[in-house]
């Protein structure tokens, strides 16, 4: 779903079934930054929260990340990801994309790691980490020419 109005604020959201990873990013830059972790209780966000981000935020889309099996094709979890974009779509009458998140959450552990956090992902998890690499990610792969 491609929008005439140019991007330049985009939220991403790592969705899963406990938690969904939200960041924000900029076009502009091509960079993003985590925001927060939203509970989720059997894959429902607290849909109040998502509308506070998104008035707050006023993005002008949103990526969802999908997840896909090592070998690219469709996992347990990638229909329910579709779900939560078509429902964030449905609600918000956003441009909402899908991007390949394989080994986003391997990487976001890493870059903890790498910043001397280990394990505790309780108390500072990843998923929004997790969030701004895949819009990175999604920013990356459709940067203007």
């Amino acid at each position: 779903m491609m929008t005439s109005k140019p991007l330049r604020l985009l939220l991403g959201f790592d969705y899963g079934t406990k938690q969904i990873g939200v960041a924000v990013g900029q076009a502009i830059t091509g960079q993003a930054r985590e925001l927060c972790v939203l509970k989720a209780q059997n894959g429902v966000p607290d849909w109040n929260r998502v509308e506070a981000l998104i008035k707050e935020w006023q993005p002008d889309a949103i990526v969802v990340g999908l997840p896909l099996n090592m070998d690219g094709t469709p996992s347990d979890m990638s229909e329910r990801a579709e779900k939560f974009a078509r429902r964030l779509h449905g609600r918000y009458n956003l441009p909402v994309h899908t991007h390949d998140e394989r080994l986003t959450t391997y990487a976001a552990k890493g870059e903890r790691l790498a910043q001397g956090q280990r394990d505790g992902y309780r108390e500072r998890p990843v998923d929004a980490l997790a969030a701004a690499l895949l819009l990175e990610g999604w920013l990356a792969d459709n940067a203007p020419a």
